[in-house]
């Protein structure tokens, strides 16, 4: 195992005094590595199954962390989203138990790789009753955290309390969500059962939390509840603005960092149109996040289904261009990249296969399952992006509709051919003149030549990608 030095890395977060935040807040100090960024999306992964991955493969390929299921209680059934259903917060799930939970949190942190715990505080069950998986039993607004009818929002509209308005921000924010039971999180009483629960998870060695749901939150609410976490924490928003929303992303910034849902969608558009060209200045559109306050992806588990709103995105069926999608995301420096590694599906609801992810014995994936952080070429990417972090985008070229090519600085050269047909070029690079190898292919093949002049010719096949590094 490659031991790794864990340092610090500045985040924004809230100053622990709640007038703050209508202001961005200072930066404070969070455990997690100083010279990664990218991180993974194991979802429905065994908590086991998550540490032994750490230490075998993401430590060593360079992840930065690992975005892990909800780890509290949930409904019991057979569909992915029973683990957006919170019945408690008692950490066990359907990916294990407390104790597995904390070991693969010290296992991963002792590889070099941060938990980030995917946070559902919105909301608890659907309303009804019913018993969770750790044999918890919870009724109409009765849940044993323990919260009761006066903890959740009665919005009192659309007979039934459900959101139908969108373009009402009250109601988004006090009405439930697909009949979930919406917690009242403007309440201290609230808000310091939902704090109790993030350090648990804090006190258990977690780095960070995705905030589920954010949108359907007050900025003052998650704010409020951030501030009272014991120690500072890696925080970034589920915060679905595609624009014509009265929900803004931008508003939530003071509390962390946010998921950028336009992203996805450029991505989406270009690929599919194969016309690479106007991503050069594609965050510069209206309503894009700060480059280093967005969480990028190209898809995500809601979204590789048709959730959270989206009609279309590209994920791994789309085979070349999904991988190809994901190289352009790890290669320029627009936001804070996640990885997708899913699992196969064919019913928008299927949950998890009940095989585990990767053999223990021979560290292959099953076939069931997607494993997108090991594809070589997007495994190649991830130590890429660590190697070039800080360096300035430079060279953009324009070498066909379908292909580009651009420079990060000195340190790392990238071209992509999206089209159907060979692309050839003379292109400029700032590398050292000298012998290099495309990392994407392991530095199987010709020795790629940086010329004195620094020009580099390339004859790029079809649905292809070529990555040099400097040393």
């Amino acid at each position: 195992m490659r031991k790794i030095l864990t340092l610090f890395l500045m985040f924004p977060l809230l100053a622990a005094c709640s007038e703050r935040a209508a202001s961005p807040a200072a930066p404070v100090e969070t455990e997690v590595p100083a010279d990664k960024s990218v991180f993974v999306q194991l979802f429905e992964w065994d908590w086991p199954d998550v540490a032994r991955e750490c230490e075998q493969f993401l430590g060593p390929a360079g992840y930065a962390a690992v975005q892990v299921s909800p780890a509290n209680e949930h409904i019991t059934g057979d569909a992915w989203w029973v683990r957006y259903q919170p019945v408690s917060y008692v950490l066990q799930s359907r990916s294990g138990d407390r104790e597995q939970f904390a070991d693969m949190v010290q296992r991963c942190k002792a590889a070099g790789v941060a938990i980030y715990a995917d946070a559902v505080i919105n909301h608890m069950a659907t309303v009804g009753e019913g018993v969770g998986v750790a044999g918890s039993t919870y009724s109409r607004y009765e849940y044993p955290v323990p919260y009761s009818i006066d903890d959740f929002h009665q919005c009192g509209r659309n007979e039934t309390n459900v959101i139908k308005n969108y373009q009402d921000l009250w109601e988004v924010q006090n009405c439930e969500l697909s009949n979930l039971a919406d917690l009242d999180t403007g309440k201290p009483a609230v808000q310091a059962k939902i704090a109790a629960y993030l350090n648990d998870l804090l006190g258990l060695g977690v780095a960070g939390f995705r905030m589920d749901a954010a949108k359907h939150m007050s900025v003052e609410d998650i704010s409020a509840i951030v501030a009272q976490l014991d120690r500072p924490a890696h925080i970034y928003q589920e915060v679905i603005d595609r624009g014509g929303e009265p929900v803004n992303a931008h508003d939530y910034l003071p509390n962390g960092l946010v998921s950028e849902f336009k992203y996805p969608l450029a991505l989406l558009d270009a690929f599919e149109s194969r016309n690479l060209a106007g991503l050069k200045n594609f965050a510069a559109r209206p309503g894009f996040l700060p480059a280093d306050s967005a969480i990028v992806f190209v898809d995500n588990h809601d979204i590789q289904r048709g959730h959270a709103g989206a009609k279309d995105v590209l994920n791994y069926k789309d085979g070349k261009l999904y991988e190809l999608a994901v190289v352009f995301m790890l290669g320029h420096p627009y936001g804070v990249p996640m990885v997708m590694s899913s699992y196969r599906f064919d019913d928008g609801d299927q949950g998890p296969p009940s095989s585990a992810p990767v053999d223990a014995s021979s560290s292959t994936c099953d076939e069931a399952w997607v494993c997108e952080h090991r594809n070589p070429a997007i495994a190649a990417m991830v130590g890429f992006r660590n190697h070039t972090q800080g360096s300035a985008l430079d060279d953009w070229q324009v070498l066909d509709n379908g292909a580009i090519a651009f420079s990060r600085g000195d340190r790392g050269f990238l071209a992509i051919n999206s089209s159907n047909k060979v692309v050839a070029a003379t292109v400029q690079t700032r590398m050292v003149p000298g012998d290099y190898c495309n990392q994407l292919t392991g530095c199987n093949g010709p020795d790629m030549i940086v010329r004195d002049d620094g020009g580099i010719v390339l004859s790029l096949p079809p649905e292809s990608a070529m990555a040099i590094q400097s040393d």
